[in-house]
């Protein structure tokens, strides 16, 4: 079963997450919100939040509401994002819920606001995606067999 502390792993493992400053707040029963501080390297030059730092949010918080009904061996399937007003605030705050999961495929919406130092939130993006159960990956070994992630392997002794 995962639970919020495994998806905070999962989140920790994600060296551009960890950049970005990012923690999920919620994770469970279709839903998962991201949230990270608005600080000024991720802003464009006219001072508001760059569109690039929204789109990760939503993509993230898409993925991880999708974890919840697919669990955590995940990828992004697509999504798009639609840019509602300039990004200005304290914290980012990526929502987003489940709309329809199969056994491999969820559809999400995610809806991004900002919150400013009283703590009202202002939405400013909206997106819509789907996440896709991932495939074990075979990456070539040393010795040209497939890596399996073992290390007790043949294979893998290259």
């Amino acid at each position: 079963m995962i639970d919020l502390d495994f998806a905070r792993r999962g989140l920790a493992s994600q060296p551009f997450s960890r950049l970005l400053g990012a923690r999920l707040t919620e994770f469970g029963a279709g839903g998962a919100t991201l949230e990270l501080d608005i600080r000024d390297e991720l802003k464009q030059q006219n001072g508001y939040l760059h569109g690039g730092v929204l789109a990760y949010a939503a993509d993230n918080a898409l993925t991880f509401a999708a974890g919840t009904v697919l669990g955590p061996s995940l990828l992004t399937a697509g999504f798009t994002i639609d840019y509602l007003r300039p990004a200005t605030g304290v914290t980012l705050q990526a929502r987003a819920t489940v709309v329809q999961a199969g056994r491999s495929r969820a559809t999400c919406r995610c809806e991004v606001y900002t919150v400013d130092g009283g703590g009202e939130a202002t939405l400013c993006a909206a997106a819509q995606g789907s996440a896709r159960v991932a495939q074990p990956r075979q990456v070539p070994s040393r010795n040209g067999n497939p890596f399996t992630g073992n290390k007790n392997s043949e294979a893998d002794a290259g």
